[in-house]
């Protein structure tokens, strides 16, 4: 029978242990832009805010046809978006980057050719990032923290690589998936109904269909919601990241 109890005693301090150890991981308190969660980083998809914030971001990675529509309807509307630009991208139309920067909005790193981060090494990111870094730097004279990878490919080594090199890596937590063939309806659909407070929408520039569709993904978001750039929105010390990647702060 003694046996049976230590065994018992044992088997339930074990249990303890693994439900212990975690909740006091995720209470540790990060300045980083990730978050380790069952053994794997994570990095930012959206925010728990008590306000009603959202941010609305831009990859541009195509063309530039489409800016001067999207700037002109973001300024009517009084957003203030985040554009995340790829270095070959600025290289091809440095005059919509400085567009973008003249109309007050902000600017994050999206690699410098669209290169997939999976597949390179923590230098061979590092270096990339640099280099579009670089670019941007050229044009406005100023570099950005916020980093989004190439088609929100990442892994630890991405994100730790990331991490280390300073900057904030910023994923997205509603896709309006605006690109190819996609239908404005659908496009509006995918980026109204499903944003909550402290989502993270992603749009591209360069798209057949955005630049007509985001004055009415304005109007629905404007009613409940308050846009701000994702710098506004995320909270930069003093938070915790949980597996979803919501970042709270303590």
């Amino acid at each position: 029978m003694s046996f049976f109890v230590i065994k018992l005693r044992h088997i339930i301090i074990a249990l303890l242990v693994i439900i212990i150890i975690p909740v006091v991981w995720f209470s540790v308190s990060r300045t980083a832009s990730v978050f380790l969660v069952n053994g794997r980083e994570v990095p930012i998809y959206s925010v728990e805010r008590d306000d009603n914030k959202i941010a609305l971001t831009f990859d541009c990675a195509w063309g530039d046809e489409d800016m001067d529509a999207i700037l002109t309807t973001l300024d009517k509307y009084g957003v203030k978006a985040t554009f995340f630009v790829v270095g070959t991208w600025v290289e091809n139309y440095p005059d919509a980057l400085r567009k973008i920067k003249e109309h007050g909005h902000e600017i994050g790193n999206h690699s410098y050719n669209h290169a997939d981060y999976t597949k390179l090494g923590a230098e061979n990111i590092i270096s990339d990032l640099d280099k579009c870094d670089s670019v941007i730097e050229n044009v406005i004279g100023e570099k950005p923290y916020l980093m989004r990878a190439p088609s929100g490919g990442y892994n630890d080594t991405v994100i730790t690589a990331t991490e280390k090199s300073g900057r904030t890596y910023i994923q997205w937590s509603v896709d309006g998936i605006d690109y190819g063939d996609a239908e404005p309806q659908a496009i509006y659909d995918r980026s109204v109904t499903r944003t909550e407070a402290g989502d993270i929408i992603l749009l591209h520039t360069g798209t057949k269909s955005t630049a007509n569709v985001l004055p009415k993904i304005l109007e629905a978001l404007e009613c409940k919601y308050e846009f701000a750039t994702v710098s506004e929105l995320i909270y930069r010390e003093n938070y915790k990241i949980d597996n979803a990647g919501r970042q709270f702060q303590n």
